[in-house]
């Protein structure tokens, strides 16, 4: 459930949600991470649930000493007011038994907080791709019926590529028969995108196809991706350097190598 941290509770009335899935390589919520520092977004409550690995840490968009130590959860909520944007940052893997019970959390949340639209941000695995989607883009989408009727136009003007359904299996079977929608590594990217098909909500899935390394490239391209649709920054593309690193990357990979190695 939602638990506020203002007093009264905000209202998410018509605002765009964006959240990660807990995917491969995290490309998902290190954009998401872009997004919030960049845009200094407010907290303004976290989603309270046992579907997570419990956890907490320091502020990760630390700005001054002041609010460094604040305490954080692994499912916070934040706020661009004057963008009508909302995003939901997950921090913690999902416990692997509780996937579905999260997934129905989320979809009533979402409906019963009346966002417009909601776009989650996750990512595949590279190596598990079939020959055509091996061509063009490593960047992909898949989109509601909901969501399609309002956004068809847009969508088309962008030029993106759906996420291609595959065989079930490939080569033993007619190509043209039995095809799934498959996206190995991306965590409830799936689950979430049929469940909300089912209950007639406006979703969409950004992905991206990635292997696990330095995945924070691949972050600025799928947050990139998402400004060309929702336009929360004018012209990133063409200067890179106008998304903020949030002071928490600085931790990564962890300290250096120590010079007494040498």
């Amino acid at each position: 459930m939602f638990i506020s941290s203002q007093n009264p509770p905000p209202s998410f009335k018509d605002f765009t949600l964006v959240l990660p899935a807990v995917a491969v390589g995290n490309v998902g919520q290190l954009a998401v991470d872009l997004i919030v520092s960049t845009l200094n977004m407010s907290r303004v409550g976290y989603i309270h649930t046992d579907c997570l690995i419990p956890m907490t840490g320091n502020n990760p968009y630390t700005t001054c000493k002041d609010d460094a130590e604040e305490l954080h959860t692994p499912a916070e909520v934040y706020t661009a007011a004057e963008l009508k944007t909302a995003v939901l940052q997950i921090r913690a893997p999902i416990i692997q038994t509780k996937s579905k019970k999260f997934r129905q959390l989320l979809v009533s949340w979402i409906k019963a907080s009346g966002f417009s639209r909601t776009v989650v941000l996750s990512s595949s695995h590279a190596y598990q791709r079939d020959d055509q989607q091996l061509k063009g883009t490593p960047l992909r989408y898949l989109v509601t019926p909901d969501l399609l009727k309002v956004s068809a136009v847009a969508l088309e003007e962008l030029g993106w590529r759906e996420m291609e359904r595959v065989a079930a299996f490939p080569g033993l079977t007619d190509a043209d028969t039995d095809l799934r929608l498959y996206v190995p590594g991306g965590g409830i990217t799936k689950g979430l995108y049929v469940d909300s098909c089912a209950a007639d909500l406006p979703l969409a899935v950004l992905l991206l196809f990635c292997s696990e390394g330095d995945n924070i490239p691949d972050a600025f391209t799928l947050a990139n991706h998402l400004n060309d649709w929702l336009h929360l920054l004018d012209n990133p593309s063409q200067k890179p350097n106008k998304w903020k690193i949030p002071t928490s990357w600085s931790l990564l990979f962890g300290n250096g190598i120590p010079p007494a190695l040498f």
